[in-house]
């Protein structure tokens, strides 16, 4: 292909899939305790989630400038543009502070507001290389990507309010009523941000209240469209594995793909939440 397709950690690509798939990962930085370290770079799971338990001080930021125009100028040697999908700008600048600096490129670098993250960000990458390699010119390949960002619905559910507290989420009063009655909430990413979708009492009415809330939107919304299911997990591999197993007996052959949720998010949900989405995706 004459364009290359980047994206950032948040989409869950690791750098072996990166490789097989021939896109460029930017990673995402994580700041633990004053020292900053970059996600699949010098930061492994096992030490965030170690660091987190333990109460370290966690803050994640965007990539630096100079990490982005280092990036596409090494693309631009062997391409004739770049493509960038990084994380939905209802999170984070850095598509505010990336599209700022692909003004600069003379149209060489697009980057495109993916209003997504984590699996459903992944489902954007496929799209833009397939869209790629069907020959669809730099500009009309962002609208594309663009006009489709809102066909995707996440919901997610941490196993405590700890973390969302400590992200100025929710306040620490509501927390501790939230502990003692061990309410968890539902939340939802529809369109780049993360709201409040339901609150429920334990982790198995959880469970029931998302797959419910997915059930009505494939019903719905992508009813009669070309869908992909999707599931990401926080902390210990146990914690995929049986989320992974009641995600294949509910949704079958739709089901694709499960993903560790990336660094960003697992800031503010802590080990072991779960969640669940969809995608329309590119046929």
């Amino acid at each position: 292909m004459n364009i290359a397709i980047a994206t950032d950690t948040t989409s869950g690509i690791s750098r072996e899939e990166a490789q097989q798939l021939g896109v460029f990962v930017l990673p995402m930085p994580v700041t633990i305790d004053g020292r900053e370290y970059l996600e699949s770079v010098d930061l492994g799971r096992d030490f965030f989630f170690r660091k987190q338990v333990e109460g370290a001080d966690i803050t994640t930021s965007q990539p630096s400038p100079g990490a982005l125009t280092e990036l596409w100028d090494k693309l631009l040697e062997d391409h004739e543009g770049v493509l960038y999908l990084p994380m939905t700008s209802g999170l984070s600048s850095s598509y505010a502070t990336a599209a700022a600096l692909a003004a600069d490129y003379d149209g060489r670098v697009a980057v495109a507001d993916t209003r997504r993250i984590s699996v459903p960000l992944w489902q954007m990458v496929q799209d833009a290389l397939t869209l790629a390699r069907r020959g669809l010119p730099l500009s009309q390949l962002r609208q594309r990507l663009e006009e489709q960002a809102l066909c995707a619905s996440i919901y997610i559910t941490p196993v405590t309010l700890e973390y969302l507290k400590k992200g100025g989420r929710i306040t620490p009063a509501a927390a501790a009523i939230g502990t003692v009655l061990n309410v968890k909430p539902v939340l939802q990413i529809q369109g780049g941000g993360v709201d409040a979708f339901a609150k429920v009492r334990g982790m198995k009415q959880a469970v029931e209240k998302m797959f419910s809330a997915l059930d009505q939107d494939l019903a719905t919304r992508f009813a009669g469209k070309a869908v992909r299911v999707f599931a990401a997990y926080s902390g210990e591999a146990s914690v995929g594995e049986n989320w992974k197993a009641q995600m294949e007996e509910h949704y079958g052959e739709k089901f694709v793909r499960i993903d560790p949720l990336a660094l960003n998010i697992c800031c503010h949900t802590g080990p072991g939440a779960i969640a669940l989405g969809c995608a329309e995706y590119e046929a």
